[in-house]
């Protein structure tokens, strides 16, 4: 099929790779526009864009795609559909109406559970036992369509953001070479109106660990955070990133160290941490940030 590519970040890149993998025309990759990043804060393109340049795809950035010059240059490009992952732009009627067959929409997660922004996240930060990847036919409203593919995975009970975020990537890169081979036959299935919630977009405002809170909203708590942005708690005034944890049998003041070994007591149970960051230091497992930067039993953590 002749494809119209739009994806901007890592999550992304896998699906342009199977795209092309597969022997499917990418007449174009729309991304972002490179944003300015690192010390010299020089404009720097989208993981997409680097990839698609490397690949010898053509490339297009507009910062908007509601101006009519932009919209009937897509057009132009008589592509079959339009597949979209983590784009980041509304796409307007006139562009979701030009592919012949439509944009079709790889969301990561089980529709209607966790429409928006940060899927990903937010599964994991609420406990949820799985998720999965939903391939949608895409409409004017955030992320309404009908489904035409959907696939569970469970979320194990130690995964980061991170970990979910890879595997999710390379299950969507798989069902969208399925989806397409497969179009013609796919039945769209309306989204039910019951059980609808939305990812609202992560705040650092959010990371603050609260230990009052159970054991498993903690570790879910750290784990949805991570990498980025990661919570946080304070230990001896020193603001320390937490990026893994998982439940363990404990009990006490919440927020007190349970032992030498990152044991945090919980409003209910405790977690340990798994891995660890301090200011301006690498990220390590809690083996090895302990030895630079020991939490003594007794030790308080919040703030």
């Amino acid at each position: 099929m002749r494809v119209i590519f739009m994806g901007t970040p890592e999550f992304s890149v896998p699906v342009l790779e199977a795209l092309v993998g597969a022997g499917h025309e990418v007449a174009c990759v729309y991304c972002q526009p490179p944003r300015p990043a690192g010390r010299g804060k020089k404009p720097r393109p989208t993981p997409v864009q680097a990839r698609a340049e490397a690949l010898g795809l053509p490339v297009r950035h507009p910062e908007s795609l509601r101006a009519a010059e932009e919209q009937q240059a897509f057009a132009a490009l008589g592509a079959d559909v339009a597949v979209v992952v983590a784009y980041g732009l509304i796409l307007p009627q006139a562009v979701l109406d030009a592919p012949a067959q439509g944009c079709l929409n790889i969301h990561a997660s089980l529709l209607p559970r966790w429409r928006g922004a940060a899927p990903i996240h937010r599964a994991i930060m609420a406990g949820d036992a799985e998720t999965g990847i939903c391939i949608m036919q895409m409409e004017a409203g955030l992320d309404t369509g009908p489904v035409l593919l959907r696939e569970a995975t469970a979320i194990g009970a130690t995964e980061t953001t991170g970990g979910l975020h890879d595997r999710l990537s390379d299950m969507g890169a798989r069902m969208i070479v399925e989806a397409l081979d497969r179009l013609p036959d796919l039945l769209p299935e309306p989204q039910p109106e019951e059980g609808v919630t939305y990812a609202a977009k992560i705040d650092k405002s959010e990371a603050a660990v609260d230990w009052t809170r159970p054991a498993q909203e903690v570790s879910a708590h750290i784990r949805g955070l991570a990498p980025f942005p990661g919570a946080w708690t304070l230990h001896h005034g020193e603001r320390l990133k937490l990026l893994g944890a998982e439940v363990v049998a404990g009990a006490g003041a919440p927020g007190t160290a349970l032992d030498a070994q990152f044991t945090v007591a919980c409003g209910a149970g405790a977690v340990r941490i798994t891995r660890a960051q301090r200011p301006g230091k690498a990220a390590q497992d809690a083996e090895t940030f302990l030895r630079g930067h020991p939490v003594a039993t007794g030790d308080g953590l919040g703030g």
